[in-house]
């Protein structure tokens, strides 16, 4: 063995952001490929894409680790902004509902990603303020929404004008969201405007130097600081396989399916969830859930046994063998009052709007720890 390679796996963490290196998992922080271990510089495979790509891949953490880093921002005597972008489709989900209490009184700027999914009709405006209104309820102070489409390239003139607008001089540009938000497209955005990446990581480390931030070089001498993405367990996306995930996360426009409901009827999401119209007037529902989810109705009296029968064959997705990987269901029932005007939430597979104002009670069955609300209508 040549000392350059002694040394080199004398090397634990990595040069550029320090993070304790590993070979074993790709998708946490630390990844580095074994056949290049004798690389110089020796960097984890997410440093390697930023220096060679600007691509700033994403990596996940743990709730309470990612907090724990978060709190830093609220700890530092210099103001930064904080970006937190969300979900559209998983709004409630995907929300960090502590943020306030760990960044303090710096600014927030709440972007908001996936609006493509959405009819080209919708009413923008009074989308921007039901954001406004719902992040108030989690408890967020937010000085603006932008609502964008990573995959369209939609709204980031606009996120890039409101970033000019709220950040200060000297500030540094924290960006926070949960996994599969569109993070590291939004990151990678920002670099291109406002870095001069390839200069400044082809001549020296990262400045990172904790577990898992990413510290980019601005041009003024501040940084986009690259926080990891979260990882809820109580949003169905993190308990899927990856072969369902595909089934259950939209990537085309959604097409809603309006329901008319006699109550004592049922609607099964596949087998990911069920939905219940316990008791009420005949009414309309309509399903907000990716194209490619099989909905199936039947009457509430016989849903058990269909369900017992058919789960995994016609109820799928999951297939058979991988519902027994998911979580039991857990009964949520909601009693929606006269006169409002509701969604059903169920994070990560979408929800239901509510059509009529006469009232209904409902029970929604979904695998245990995912969270299901009540929700005045996004649309």
């Amino acid at each position: 063995m040549t000392e350059q390679r002694q040394q080199h796996n004398e090397i634990t963490s990595c040069e550029g952001c320090g993070v304790k290196l590993q070979t074993e998992k790709p998708e946490l922080p630390g990844y580095i490929p074994a056949q290049t271990l004798d690389r110089e510089p020796v960097i984890c495979q997410r440093c390697f894409r930023i220096k060679n790509y600007n691509d700033a891949a994403s990596v996940t953490l743990e709730q309470d680790d990612f907090l724990r880093l978060l709190s830093q921002v609220g700890a530092s005597k210099n103001e930064s902004l904080v970006i937190h972008i969300v979900d559209l489709f998983d709004f409630d989900g995907s929300l960090i509902s502590s943020l306030q209490r760990f960044v303090g009184n710096n600014p927030v700027l709440l972007v908001v990603n996936k609006i493509d999914l959405l009819p080209k009709v919708t009413n923008w405006n009074r989308l921007t303020n039901w954001v406004q209104k719902r992040a108030k309820e989690h408890g967020i102070k937010v000085i603006d929404v932008v609502l964008v489409s990573a995959k369209k390239n939609q709204g980031f003139e606009m996120l890039l004008d409101k970033v000019g607008q709220y950040r200060r001089h000297g500030q540094d540009i924290y960006v926070v969201g949960a996994t599969n938000v569109g993070k590291s497209t939004l990151i990678n955005r920002l670099i291109r405007d406002y870095s001069d990446i390839e200069r400044e990581l082809t001549t020296s480390r990262f400045p990172g130097t904790t577990l898992d931030l990413v510290k980019i070089p601005l041009d003024d001498g501040n940084f986009i600081i690259d926080t990891p993405g979260i990882v809820y367990p109580s949003r169905l996306t993190e308990l899927v396989s990856r072969k369902d995930l595909g089934a259950i996360m939209p990537d085309r426009p959604l097409k809603p399916m309006v329901f008319q409901l006699n109550e004592g009827q049922t609607l099964f999401f596949g087998a990911m969830a069920r939905f219940d119209f316990v008791q009420g007037p005949r009414q309309s529902f309509t399903c907000f859930v990716s194209n490619g989810l099989n909905i199936h109705r039947t009457k509430l009296d016989r849903a058990d046994e269909l369900y017992a029968e058919h789960r995994g064959e016609m109820l799928a997705p999951p297939n058979r063998e991988q519902i027994e990987d998911l979580p039991v269901w857990t009964k949520h029932q909601i009693r929606i009052p006269k006169g409002s005007k509701s969604d059903l939430f169920i994070s990560g597979l979408g929800w239901i709007k509510v059509n009529s104002d006469e009232g209904a009670l409902v029970t929604i069955h979904a695998p245990k720890g995912v969270k299901v609300l009540a929700r005045d209508s996004m649309i």
